[in-house]
Protein backbone atom coordinates (compact mmCIF):
# COMPACT_ATOMS: atom_id res chain seq x y z
CA UNK A 1 0.00 0.00 0.00
CA UNK A 2 1.27 3.57 -0.65
CA UNK A 3 0.20 7.00 0.37
CA UNK A 4 1.03 7.97 -3.07
CA UNK A 5 -1.10 8.34 -6.00
CA UNK A 6 0.06 6.62 -9.25
CA UNK A 7 0.02 9.76 -11.39
CA UNK A 8 0.52 9.36 -15.08
CA UNK A 9 3.40 11.27 -15.23
CA UNK A 10 5.02 9.68 -12.59
CA UNK A 11 4.23 6.10 -13.61
CA UNK A 12 5.97 7.32 -17.47
CA UNK A 13 8.50 10.43 -16.30
CA UNK A 14 10.30 10.40 -20.00
CA UNK A 15 6.69 10.29 -21.81
CA UNK A 16 5.01 12.94 -20.25
CA UNK A 17 5.20 15.42 -23.68
CA UNK A 18 3.77 12.19 -25.60
CA UNK A 19 1.02 11.77 -22.87
CA UNK A 20 0.28 15.15 -22.95
CA UNK A 21 0.47 15.31 -26.64
CA UNK A 22 -2.03 12.26 -27.36
CA UNK A 23 -4.19 13.22 -24.84
CA UNK A 24 -4.99 16.36 -27.22
CA UNK A 25 -4.80 14.46 -30.90
CA UNK A 26 -5.95 10.66 -30.02
CA UNK A 27 -9.52 10.45 -28.27
CA UNK A 28 -9.30 6.76 -27.46
CA UNK A 29 -5.57 7.84 -25.70
CA UNK A 30 -8.21 10.52 -23.45
CA UNK A 31 -10.70 7.86 -22.79
CA UNK A 32 -7.67 5.42 -20.99
CA UNK A 33 -5.95 8.44 -19.80
CA UNK A 34 -9.09 9.65 -18.24
CA UNK A 35 -10.05 6.37 -16.58
CA UNK A 36 -6.91 5.38 -14.98
CA UNK A 37 -6.92 8.89 -13.34
CA UNK A 38 -10.28 8.32 -12.11
CA UNK A 39 -9.48 4.68 -10.95
CA UNK A 40 -6.31 5.65 -9.37
CA UNK A 41 -8.14 8.70 -7.55
CA UNK A 42 -10.65 5.73 -6.20
CA UNK A 43 -7.61 3.91 -5.21
CA UNK A 44 -5.68 6.69 -3.96
CA UNK A 45 -8.41 7.66 -1.57
CA UNK A 46 -9.31 3.60 -0.63
CA UNK A 47 -5.13 3.26 0.34
CA UNK A 48 -5.48 6.59 2.57
CA UNK A 49 -8.66 5.94 4.20
CA UNK A 50 -10.44 8.35 3.17
CA UNK A 51 -12.97 5.80 1.18
CA UNK A 52 -13.87 2.78 2.74
CA UNK A 53 -14.14 -0.38 0.28
CA UNK A 54 -13.62 -4.07 0.74
CA UNK A 55 -10.68 -5.91 -0.28
CA UNK A 56 -12.12 -7.63 -3.21
CA UNK A 57 -13.12 -3.88 -4.56
CA UNK A 58 -9.85 -2.45 -3.95
CA UNK A 59 -8.27 -5.87 -5.64
CA UNK A 60 -10.52 -4.92 -8.40
CA UNK A 61 -9.57 -1.38 -8.54
CA UNK A 62 -5.92 -2.48 -8.44
CA UNK A 63 -5.91 -4.87 -11.37
CA UNK A 64 -7.89 -2.25 -13.45
CA UNK A 65 -5.39 0.54 -12.78
CA UNK A 66 -2.69 -1.81 -14.01
CA UNK A 67 -4.80 -3.07 -17.05
CA UNK A 68 -5.72 0.84 -17.60
CA UNK A 69 -1.36 1.48 -17.77
CA UNK A 70 -0.80 -1.58 -19.70
CA UNK A 71 -3.01 -0.30 -22.43
CA UNK A 72 -1.01 3.52 -22.15
CA UNK A 73 2.20 2.00 -22.22
CA UNK A 74 1.38 0.17 -25.37
CA UNK A 75 -0.26 3.42 -26.96
CA UNK A 76 3.36 4.92 -25.73
CA UNK A 77 5.54 2.52 -27.52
Amino acid sequence: MSNTPHELHDEFPAKAEAIHALRQSDEHFRKLADSYHEVNRALHRAETRVDTISEEEETRLRKQRLSLKDQIAKALA
